[in-house]
Formats: structure tokens, sequence, C-alpha cells
């Protein structure tokens, strides 16, 4: 399950949402499910990061249904190869005017113009947050800020790996940079070692609405031990809910959530 909500702030000012989310259930037909979270930058150079986004969750198709079959190396290789051609599509189709880039030069100078107008993928810059798993394996890939969240069957909260600090504040690394396969992140587990039985794929929006990390952590918790006592149809009916209060009296930012339950195993129920 998932939703995306449209910022506090860009509502009041006009901006779009910048973040994206898609997933695709039994890819390649090997009983899989692949979900995937990207959150444009928003930033005045990256003034094409809501397309960017979605060329991002888009482009996210190509990590193969058979996770524990994948050279992780080559699929992010390929995930920004898909991305950039995506947006040289775009380019091709909408190329940017120069009204746009006299905006970039106003709001920032003249050198972040001419970095734009020599490489206008910037303006589509994106994170990316994708999981893949089947019954014996997770694969999780990550760009960017943003959140991965695994809860254990105990309700215990963690992450595929700690925290990068360069992700901390108002810089992150992108798919916009030319060496964005190399910083990409990512690890694949697989049985015997415990399988989660919830992951929780999050844009900065939703962390950056809380005081604190263990409020954010407690999050995943508290998703499982709903989902145990009520099943999945209230999370569905009140997540949008739950978000745009959160961006309202939060971050302000567009903020998306998306949501893996291993429901048999989570519950003990066939």
């Amino acid at each position: 399950m998932g939703r995306s909500v449209r910022g506090a702030s860009h509502v009041r000012s006009g901006l779009p949402n910048q973040d994206a989310i898609a997933w695709v259930e039994d890819a390649d037909a090997a009983g899989g499910v692949l979900l995937a979270v990207a959150d444009g930058h928003g930033s005045a150079k990256c003034f094409r990061s809501d397309y960017g986004a979605r060329f991002a969750v888009e482009a996210a198709r190509s990590v193969p249904g058979r996770p524990q079959a994948a050279d992780a190396e080559r699929v992010a290789e390929e995930l920004v190869q898909r991305w950039r051609q995506a947006v040289r599509n775009h380019l091709c189709d909408d190329p940017i005017p120069s009204s746009a880039l006299l905006q970039v030069e106003k709001k920032l100078g003249r050198a972040a113009r001419l970095s734009v107008e020599a490489d206008p993928v910037l303006a589509y810059g994106s994170t990316l947050l994708v999981t893949a798993v089947s019954e014996s394996v997770a694969f999780y890939l990550h760009l960017g800020d943003g959140d991965i969240l695994t809860v254990s069957g105990e309700a215990e909260v963690s992450r595929p790996w700690p925290r990068d600090e360069r992700q901390l504040g108002d810089e992150t690394t992108s798919l916009a940079t030319r060496n964005a396969a190399r910083e990409i992140r990512w690890r694949i587990t697989r049985a015997p070692e415990d399988l989660p039985a919830l992951i929780l794929l999050s844009t900065d929006g939703y962390a950056n609405s809380f005081r604190n990390d263990d409020g954010f952590l407690a999050v995943g918790r508290d998703l499982l031990r709903m989902l145990h006592k009520e099943g999945i149809g209230p999370i569905t009916e009140n997540l949008e809910c739950w978000l745009r209060e959160a961006s309202e009296l939060g971050s302000g930012d567009d903020i998306t959530v998306g949501i893996l339950w291993r429901g048999d195993q989570a519950s003990g129920r066939e």
C-alpha cells in the first residue's frame, strides 16, 4: 500500500507534488513485489524534478523480479541509464525555454544558469528508494535522502544500513549527478536470515515531520501492531489523511510513504 500527498507549503506556494510512488506485483511472474519511492529535489535549479521523480519510479521497474539473481551493480547502472534516457526523451519533446533559465539565473546566479544550460538533466534531479521482495529474498536500493525502515515480526525497527550523514540538511546525492550509479547503496538479504514482516519507504518530508528519529522509528512498530490487530483496511483508509496532517504540522514538504507487509508471516495466518 502507499500514498503520496502534496506538501502543505507546496499548496500555499502553488508548487506541484514533486514526489512519486510506483509498485509492481508478481514481477516477472516470480511471485515478488517491487516498491519504489522518489523525491524530486524541488530547488530552483531542479525546476522539473516532479518529472524526474516520476521517471525515477518508472526506471525502477527495471529491477529484476527475482532479486536473488540480481547483479546489484549492473541493476544500478541500468536504472540510472533508463532514468537519463527518459529525461532525454522529455527534453526532446519539451526543451527547456530560455525563460526558465533566466529564472534560475535570477534566483541562483549566472553560474547556476550556465550549469543547467550545459547539462539540462540537472533540472530533473531526484532521489530514489527501491525494495523488491519475494518469499526468500529482500533487495534494497537507495540513492539520496529518505528512509527505508524494516520491522521484524517482534516489532524491532531498523534500517538496512546506517543513515548517510551526507543526506542530512539541504544537500543530497541525486540521479542527476554524473556518478549517480556509484552513489547508489544496495543490500540483498536471503533466507535463512530473517526477513522483515514490514518494510516502509518514505521521502524525507515524513521523517522531517517528527521531532526526533525515535519518534519516526516508532511509526514502523505502530503500523505493524495496527496490522496485527485491525488488518490492512484502516491504514489504507487513513494513510493519506495521516500524511497530510504530518506535512501540515511538521515539515510542510511533500510526503510519500510506501508499505510492504508480509501478512502471512507477520500474523501467523496461512
